[in-house]
Parts: C-alpha cells; structure tokens; sequence
C-alpha cells in the first residue's frame, strides 16, 4: 500500500496524478537523467516491472480498479517521456523539454486519447500502469516531433 500510494502521497490534495507526475520528474532527474541509453531502458524496463506488481497488489488489497491515490504508475512512467532525448537533455533547452513532458504527459494522462484508455482495461497491475505508459509513448512521440520541428536542439 506504501509503495503504491508513494507512501500516502496518494492521498495528499485534490490532484493526486499531478503529484505523482513531479514525484516522477524527481524520480526522473535523480535516476534517469544521466544515464547511457541501455542502462536507461534496463531501469525502466525493472522499474514498470516492480510497478505491475505492486500496483496489482495494490488493487487486491483497496479492492478498487486503478483508484486515484494509487500514484506509483505515474511516477514510473514519466521516464517513458523522455526515451531517446538525451542528446536534447544535455542541452541548455533541457528545462523546456522538461516542463513540456511533464504538461503533454498530464494531458495525455487525463484525456487518454489514441485508445489509451482501452488500456485501462486490462487485468490488475498491467491495466494500472499500461495507460500510463501509453501516456508517456505518446509524449515521447510528441516531444521528438517539437525536438525535430523547432530550433530547441
């Protein structure tokens, strides 16, 4: 229950995805940021591992699908935002590209367009995290194409 709450940061004010988005740009920053791209995707590949899991977990025992204050699929997924733009992150726009994955990732969270939504449906701890990881893909994707079509890089 700890470690899918954040330790009851779930439970904390009225946007508990919002907070567990910055406790994922925290998470982010301290574990990811500087990392070489195959140590990147083996710590995300375990960490979204561990969030089925416990997320799963998580459900069986609030005995609800996906509630709100289960924060950790948000924090583990935020990563997923950022797959490939380490050359952008070395740079003096890093904050930019930062603070944009953070918005794109909460509105493709919220409004889960592109059929994410459909993720949530599937069993346990997958459903938790799936839409969420979607949610990063697709800012990932996004993020790539503002990289590629702007003067940021």
């Amino acid at each position: 229950m700890n470690l899918s709450t954040l330790w009851g940061l779930g439970y904390a004010g009225r946007a508990p995805g919002t907070l567990g988005s910055v406790a994922g740009l925290i998470w982010f920053t301290v574990f990811f940021y500087h990392l070489p791209p195959f140590a990147y995707l083996l710590l995300l590949a375990a960490t979204l591992y561990l969030a089925v899991v416990i997320c799963g977990e998580g459900e069986t025992r609030m005995a609800k699908v996906d509630p709100p204050e289960m924060i950790l699929d948000e924090m583990v997924a935020i990563p997923v935002c950022f797959l490939g733009l380490q050359h952008v992150l070395a740079g003096s726009y890093a904050w930019v590209v930062i603070v944009l994955g953070f918005l794109l990732f909460r509105l493709f969270d919220i409004l889960k367009p592109f059929g994410i939504s459909r993720l949530q449906k599937l069993q346990g701890g997958r459903g938790v995290v799936a839409d969420d990881v979607a949610a990063g893909l697709a800012t990932a994707v996004c993020l790539h194409l503002i990289v590629a079509l702007t003067p940021i890089y």
